[in-house]
């Protein structure tokens, strides 16, 4: 038997907030299809996010509503009842976008219908047989906290992307982008520990990095290219690698580097997300946001 002792993540105290969900509401009037000026490429790639969010944040709220019953530490429960709170309006928020998107010509409808029949039937409660079922509510457990790493580093990405300030992008989109980042930083923890708390399989935790990443990829890029080939103003609906690499380099998008590099932290044993990212800078900005500002004032 081996004597070395199992390495256990190890999560800052200090980066841990009291969760609550944010009433909030977005004026899309005056906001141009094109909300990144002149720049139809960097304004799709974000839009995709439109395109995953609104099924897969209802799909993450479903599958955490079942978990609860198994969970039995106070905190923790607490927490997970924060997080439905907030990915619940993240998913109606994200909603909104897709109806100013089709009242603009763009109608998303033949791409969402895929991402919500993968939601609701490839990743649905019936996929695995009754005698599976928990086996199968853990694995869905597992894919969450790899997609939850990912929300947290583009969140605090879109917090820091002073490049897009300066291109001119339209304030309401960065305040909606931003406030759903701020707060997928503020939660970052919740799905690993519940992972962690219902399971930690290392094995496991790998292999639904892996097929978490690869999907994210792939939906992704698909999205890109249905955006650019539907844009009814785009004359040429090419969507290169090479438009990704360019944008990526001036700041107005991730770097590869920074999604790639992303992969081996959450694949340490001792990672745990209140590692990375910053809860004082996301409750700032949701302090300052607009938005959840409007909201806070008129319940006041």
């Amino acid at each position: 038997m081996s004597n070395k002792a199992k390495v256990q993540p190890v999560p800052v105290a200090s980066e841990h907030t009291p969760l609550k969900a944010r009433k909030v509401s977005f004026d899309w009037a005056d906001t141009p299809l094109h909300w990144v000026p002149g720049d139809p490429f960097t304004t799709h790639t974000i839009n995709v996010l439109h395109l995953l969010l609104p099924a897969g944040e209802r799909w993450f709220v479903h599958v955490y509503r079942q978990i609860l019953p198994y969970i039995h530490d106070p905190k923790l429960r607490e927490d997970v009842i924060g997080f439905i709170g907030q990915e619940a309006t993240h998913a109606q928020a994200h909603s909104t976008v897709l109806d100013h998107l089709k009242s603009q010509g763009l109608d998303p409808a033949p791409y969402t219908e895929q991402v919500d029949w993968m939601f609701e039937r490839l990743l649905g409660d019936h996929t695995a047989p009754p005698f599976a079922r928990r086996w199968w509510l853990l694995e869905r457990v597992a894919i969450i906290a790899a997609i939850e790493h990912y929300t947290a580093v583009l969140g605090q990405w879109v917090l820091d992307a002073e490049a897009l300030d300066r291109k001119g992008a339209d304030p309401t989109m960065l305040d909606l982008l931003r406030w759903h980042g701020a707060e997928e930083v503020e939660h970052r923890s919740v799905a690993f520990e519940v992972f962690m708390h219902l399971d930690d399989d290392y094995k496991k935790r790998v292999r639904t990095w892996a097929t978490a990443f690869s999907a994210l990829v792939w939906l992704w890029q698909r999205g890109v290219r249905f955006f650019m080939t539907n844009d009814p103003t785009v004359l040429s609906g090419d969507a290169r690698w090479k438009d990704f690499f360019q944008r990526a380099r001036g700041g107005l998008l991730p770097s590869a580097g920074a999604i790639l590099g992303a992969a081996p932290r959450y694949l340490r044993r001792s990672y745990h997300p209140s590692q990375e990212g910053s809860t004082e800078r996301a409750v700032a900005y949701l302090a300052a946001s607009p938005a959840a500002r409007a909201h806070a004032e008129g319940d006041a």
